[in-house]
């Protein structure tokens, strides 16, 4: 398992590889290792057998030439592409392939889940509005966090943030210490760099307009309905607040009502589900001796 390789785009690191691998083999693949000799070789091709959009393939290449496999990609990460076309092909020991298998399903599955979920959803509301963002949000499981962001990106959507570091968000929580919004945006302003954008979270028309005029960057409407989006940007518009600051809606969207919340007039769609109720595509690698 000398293999390495790097990619620019992928989100998979060598350390990475080796936890992944390591979960799976345990102590070894003690199935293949009584059945198959050490010295096989075999080939594999990887495919969907569902159509959808192709993501993961970068870090399948990186888990199999870790395995000390060759591999030739024959699809792009971000392709839509049909049911039972080859993705990716990969020569090597069969001990190393079988191996690899489950970690590379896995990975693969989840990746062209989220991102063809994004996809569609993506399609579907730029129908709607051709300006609007469909963003994921950190709602993933620790340690995949750079898989499903990637997935999200390959499928058209915006990451939103990644980590705590990447721009000020003040919730209500943050509020429940004593802060009123404008307080809270003005101290952000002061003690946090001119670089990061200052985003709050509001449940009521009112601190949408507390926001909005506390100067913030970003407003989040948090689980309001669309009609009340619909109705809080219309006031805001005619108060001169509209231009300026980029509003997003958040909280209890889902691919059934996001078309009604592109329709609002938000510069932002945000939906916890493209990471955190994740459908796996269906995916295979097969596998024969050569």
């Amino acid at each position: 398992m000398s293999g390495k390789y790097r990619s620019s785009t992928g989100a998979l690191t060598e350390e990475k590889i080796r936890e992944f691998l390591r979960e799976d083999l345990g102590y070894g693949d003690i199935t293949s290792n009584a059945l198959v000799d050490v010295g096989a070789r075999a080939r594999a091709r990887l495919f969907f057998k569902e159509n959808g959009v192709a993501a993961g393939l970068e870090e399948a290449a990186a888990i199999l030439t870790h395995l000390d496999c060759s591999v030739e990609t024959l699809a792009a990460d971000g392709a839509r592409v049909p049911s039972g076309e080859t993705l990716l092909e990969a020569e090597g020991t069969a001990r190393a392939l079988l191996a690899g298998e489950r970690t590379i399903l896995n990975v693969v599955g989840r990746m062209a889940g989220i991102a063809t979920t994004v996809a569609d959803i993506v399609d579907r509301v730029k129908r709607v509005d051709p300006d609007i963002r469909i963003a994921a949000t950190r709602k993933t499981v620790p340690g995949l966090r750079d898989l499903d962001k990637r997935a999200v990106e390959l499928g058209g959507g915006d990451t939103h943030r990644f980590r705590l570091d990447d721009c000020v968000l003040i919730k209500d929580n943050h509020l429940n210490f004593g802060l009123s919004i404008t307080e809270a945006v003005k101290r952000a302003r002061e003690r946090v760099s001119f670089t990061k954008k200052i985003e709050v979270e509001v449940r009521t028309p009112g601190e949408a307009e507390e926001a909005a005029r506390a100067g913030v960057d970003i407003v989040m409407f948090d689980n309001m309905t669309p009609r009340e989006i619909r109705e809080a940007l219309t006031d805001l518009e005619g108060k001169g607040l509209r231009e300026g600051i980029l509003y997003e809606a958040s909280g209890g969207l889902t691919p059934k009502n996001v078309e009604e919340y592109a329709a609002t007039g938000v510069d932002v769609a945000s939906m916890g589900c493209l990471t955190h109720s994740v459908r796996n595509l269906n995916v295979k690698l097969e596998i024969e001796g050569v």
